[in-house]
């Protein structure tokens, strides 16, 4: 299989199986590791990702995809990442403007507020880690992101890229 096709099929398989989030990075990390890119590369792609503004999961394709093919490695990856969602939600939107009017929509979308609140708590717990939970700087970094963005409307990209800068000194090795 050409690199082209390999850097199709493998995001659109990642953001056909998975949704966006640590599950989608692990499903990445498994199909790139070793075969489209090494483990520090990739780790290098995950913290690019998440301090920038937009979609992970696009930012990853064009990370991945540039790293093994130039320009037009990033735009087959990317087009391979963005098809599996754009296709559904285009589906979703034209059911679900059909059914506007239908009772049961107004609580099938309330039901997925808790729902997705839920899994937004089990991405955090498991980006800290359990022994992250038991240390003060996550914890401290934690609070105080939320503070800034609840509290005071901080914009999250800047609160992200002082936390960044925080993890400097506080996790330092070595």
């Amino acid at each position: 299989m050409n690199k082209w096709w390999s850097l199709f099929v493998t995001f659109l398989k990642v953001n056909l199986l998975t949704t966006s989030g640590t599950a989608s990075v692990g499903l990445l990390y498994s199909e790139a590791v070793g075969k489209l890119m090494s483990r520090e590369e990739f780790v290098e792609a995950v913290g690019y990702s998440s301090v920038l503004p937009g979609s992970d999961a696009v930012q990853l394709a064009v990370f991945v995809g540039y790293r093994v093919g130039g320009v037009p490695g990033a735009l087959i990856a990317c087009l391979g990442a963005i098809l599996p969602p754009t296709v559904i939600m285009m589906a979703v939107a034209i059911v679900l403007t059909r059914l506007r009017g239908e009772a049961w929509i107004g609580g099938f979308v309330k039901g997925l507020a808790p729902a997705l609140a839920a899994l937004l708590l089990i991405t955090a717990y498991n980006l800290i880690g359990a022994e992250g939970w038991r240390q003060w700087p996550p914890l401290v970094l934690g609070a105080a992101t939320l503070l800034a963005v609840a509290a005071f409307k901080a914009p999250p990209a800047i609160v992200l890229l002082l936390a960044g800068l925080a993890g400097i000194f506080l996790f330092r090795q070595g």
